[in-house]
């Protein structure tokens, strides 16, 4: 298994992957990126976000997207948008390397925590997270505005 940064080659399966989330979370037609936007965000002049992909025999079997959050409690944070590891490929350690690979980067670039979100029905993903010692906040109400 390797961890590597992804790269421009890998965002038509890192969409499948996404899409795959989407399914999972039970809004498959929520997913409404088209590749181009998604391969400028990452890849383009101003990048906004940045990933890891776990690939074994050349087949990105998961991956990592993070992009940096600023708080003015605590300074730049790393914010987990979304980790998958495709289905078939659960229970062989995957998620652990990518989220120890996420924690190396965000000390590295020193940021003062990693944030993300995760739906209270989720209980794998919850013991997963429970794992890194992650803690729960039910105090705040999640808030969006859709253009």
């Amino acid at each position: 298994m390797i961890i590597r940064r992804a790269e421009k080659k890998d965002c038509p399966r890192l969409l499948e992957l996404v899409n795959e989330l989407a399914v999972y979370e039970k809004a498959p037609q929520e997913v409404t990126v088209t590749l181009a936007h998604f391969e400028e965000s990452g890849f383009g002049s101003n990048p906004v976000w940045w990933a890891f992909v776990a690939e074994e025999d050349n087949v990105v079997l998961g991956f990592a997207l993070y992009y940096i959050r600023y708080s003015t409690w605590k300074g730049q944070r790393m914010y987990l948008e979304d980790i998958l590891v495709t289905e078939e490929a659960r229970g062989k350690g995957i998620g652990k390397l990518l989220m120890d690979r996420l924690i190396i980067e965000a000390k590295e670039k020193n940021f003062s925590g990693i944030t993300w979100q995760v739906l209270e029905w989720n209980e794998p993903a919850i013991n997963f997270y429970k794992k890194f010692s992650a803690s729960f906040d039910p105090e705040w109400v999640n808030v969006s505005i859709n253009l």
